[in-house]
């Protein structure tokens, strides 16, 4: 792709934008478990020595994304672009107030939270559950978000991955990214890359994707142990 030969002959001028799990980190039944490949690793330590910037752009804790991911150099925007906004913070405590009155597994992420049913005995018993929080959520003044197999519950306020990748770009003055995710969240991101002078938005599919981010993507590939071969050539 044309796009891609641009970003790597021109590596100080450009971003390379990352999602976690599911595009570094094989998704896991629990997520605390899940881990980058040293494969991976080594290839981001690579890309963060020649690009203006690498980050990753997660729904986890930035703390947690640098743990799993542990590579040094890199920007690390969790939250799903959260903690970039100072006014997100007064929300923390009414999310855990609601999560306390939900009888199922809390991610607390302090400024969103995750309820998982990649692992219930029913996935459609969990869902139909699930589906009475998310609307509990909403008249609580929440935003409920659906994933691969996980309810999250947010502030609401004007922050995604989009906004996070915005910022990223603009205090650096860059006007070229590719930008890799595989949820729902991560369609936000690619709607930030319009109006760039190069704009490479990948999409890591699998069987549990959302519907249109095969369609939103200029780049498709099958799995994370796909992707790092594209980080391969950058």
């Amino acid at each position: 792709m044309a796009a891609l030969a641009l970003l790597a002959e021109a590596p100080e001028r450009a971003a390379i934008l990352l999602d976690v799990d599911g595009v570094l980190a094989p998704i896991v039944p629990r997520p605390e478990d899940a881990s980058v490949p040293a494969e991976t690793r080594a290839e981001l330590r690579r890309l963060a020595e020649r690009y203006a910037l690498v980050g990753c752009v997660s729904g986890r804790l930035g703390a947690d994304a640098e743990r799993i991911v542990g590579v040094p150099g890199i920007v690390y925007a969790g939250s799903h672009g959260l903690e970039l906004e100072p006014e997100a913070e007064r929300w923390v405590a009414p999310l855990r107030a609601f999560a306390a009155t939900v009888d199922w597994p809390y991610e607390d992420k302090r400024l969103t939270g995750s309820f998982h049913y990649r692992t219930a005995a029913s996935e459609s018993e969990a869902r139909a559950y699930l589906e009475t929080v998310a609307e509990r959520a909403r008249e609580a003044g929440l935003v409920p978000r659906w994933g691969r197999k996980v309810l999250e519950l947010r502030p609401p306020m004007r922050a995604d991955k989009g906004t996070a990748v915005s910022r990223l770009l603009s205090e650096r003055g860059l006007r070229r990214a590719l930008y890799a995710g595989d949820d729902t969240t991560d369609l936000d991101a690619f709607a930030a890359l319009d109006g760039l002078e190069v704009a490479v938005r990948v999409a890591v599919v699998s069987d549990e994707g959302p519907k249109g981010l095969r369609e939103a993507a200029d780049v498709v590939v099958d799995g994370p142990a796909e992707f790092v071969n594209l980080l391969a050539r950058l």
